[in-house]
């Protein structure tokens, strides 16, 4: 059973800040055992490492844009697991499971050598829920709900948000796109359950085998 917790911390800097030069996982004494710290809605958030069947999914979303290159030379996409993505446009940081980016923006990165990806470099996101955090996830309950991902995303200018839902009450997968920056918002562009074929639109274009994909056991 996932809980979720509150602590008070007297910080040297904001969150923001601490986690853009990567201090805020040592300013709250954050354990190296896996666990992600990231900034959300301006508060600071922490997720254990995520499990055995979350990893999967995101291995076979690696596959299947591994086979979509293999049949296309031409294809220009490429993932990035669980790197740092600097929304700076909302000064937050988040750490997506997945980051889809085009192959000659992900080398230029590579080149300069930095720890974070920016909102302007990246095509797609893609967040895949566990008990522990879902809610950042998702969006907003209420239209003034503050804090998470899917409006942080958005507001961001990301193109396309793909949200593999796990929960086993409502499991399924949905891309959203045609993000609003002003009002934080996308718009669900597809919806598909579990054990579907994922066609992702262009610019995507590429399809994913969801027969393996199961919720979480509660």
């Amino acid at each position: 059973m996932a809980v979720a917790a509150v602590a008070h911390y007297t910080l040297s800097d904001t969150p923001y800040a601490l986690w853009v030069r990567g201090e805020l996982a040592d300013e709250i004494n954050l354990p190296n055992d896996g666990s992600r710290v990231e900034v959300i809605g301006g508060e600071i958030v922490v997720s254990p490492a995520p499990a055995f069947r979350h990893n999967r999914v995101a291995k076979a979303i690696d596959r299947a844009m591994y086979a979509a290159e293999t049949a296309d030379p031409g294809f220009r996409w490429e993932s990035v697991q669980t790197n740092e993505l600097n929304l700076v446009p909302v000064r937050d940081g988040c750490v997506p499971d997945l980051i889809i980016m085009d192959k000659q923006v992900a080398e230029r990165v590579d080149d300069e050598d930095r720890r974070h990806v920016l909102p302007h470099e990246v095509e797609a996101v893609v967040e895949i829920t566990s008990p522990s955090n879902a809610g950042y996830d998702r969006p907003p309950r209420l239209v003034q709900a503050p804090g998470t991902k899917w409006s942080a995303y958005a507001q961001s200018g990301i193109p396309f948000y793909l949200l593999v839902d796990r929960d086993p009450q409502m499991p399924g997968v949905t891309l959203y796109g045609e993000p609003d920056v002003q009002a934080g918002t996308y718009e669900p562009l597809h919806t598909w359950k579990f054990g579907e074929i994922i066609r992702l639109p262009e610019p995507l274009g590429f399809e994913i085998d969801t027969e393996r994909w199961k919720p979480w056991t509660e």
